[in-house]
């Protein structure tokens, strides 16, 4: 599939992806959802990129949303299918065996918020604004943002914001727990990747079982969560990662993880 919506850049085994629709403020149709599908499972299938890192093109947004013009020509069937095309592709997103960086440069409205949060964490410009706006429209999200944004940052502030269609900005999102780092908008871009870069250089099956640990076992008792945990944690030491990475901090020099991905 050639890109058209979006652009895909290979920088130190992280793959950076932009959406690339800066006049529509990045808004996601559904030929853009259907390229970002398609980015998610390039990433999947090459054990050479190790870390995925999610932008928008220009200074002004993220992703504003998906893109409402779409809409009054949408009949609920055709609504349906469209917001479960959205889930699939940030399903895929999510599942994906390696770790997802949103770079939120601006507007994460709506879809924008959802891609987001489809992703492991958030790294936010301070100028970034988030928010579910749909009850403005006289619907609500369709994209997973009802559940995602209850899960992050409790049941009832998910409510009001959905509710409301109030904005944040980056500083109440990071209170909220909805971002992990705010930095200026100037030295964001640059920051993330210093960030995917350090990681892409860690132990690759480490990673993978850090992201699936964590999400198969949030939302299961503390048991069973911790019970997932000691399988991995056995698990890792099936490779040689957990070798050289011992003797490397014994011996006091940097590690050379080889561990890789399957598909």
């Amino acid at each position: 599939m050639a890109f058209e919506n979006i652009l895909f850049d290979v920088q130190d085994q992280v793959a950076l992806v932009t959406i690339n629709r800066p006049k529509s403020l990045n808004a996601l149709n559904p030929a853009t959802l259907e390229e970002l599908g398609e980015a998610v499972r390039r990433v999947r299938q090459d054990d050479a990129l190790r870390i995925l890192v999610l932008t928008g093109a220009g200074d002004k947004a993220f992703v504003a949303g998906a893109d409402i013009s779409e809409f009054p020509k949408m009949n609920p069937l055709q609504a349906r299918l469209f917001a479960q095309k959205g889930q699939d592709v940030f399903f895929g997103l999510e599942d994906l065996p390696k770790p997802v960086i949103a770079c939120v440069n601006g507007f994460a409205l709506g879809g924008g918020l959802e891609l987001a949060m489809s992703c492991d964490f958030i790294y936010a410009s301070e100028k970034a604004k988030f928010g579910q706006p749909e009850i403005n429209l006289g619907i609500l999200p369709g994209f997973g943002g009802t559940q995602r944004l209850a899960r992050l940052v409790g049941r009832a502030k998910a409510k009001e914001l959905c509710m409301t269609g109030e904005m944040i900005d980056a500083a109440t999102a990071l209170q909220l727990g909805l971002v992990a780092k705010v930095f200026p908008a100037e030295t964001l871009l640059e920051e993330t990747l210093k960030v995917a870069k350090a990681m892409a250089a860690k132990s690759a099956l480490a990673l993978r079982a850090i992201k699936a640990v964590v999400d198969r076992g949030v939302d299961a008792d503390l048991k069973t969560g911790c019970t997932l945990e000691v399988e991995a944690f056995g698990l890792c030491f099936a490779s040689e990662d957990a070798r050289e990475g011992a003797l490397a901090f014994l011996e006091k020099r940097k590690p050379q993880f080889k561990g890789s991905f399957t598909a």
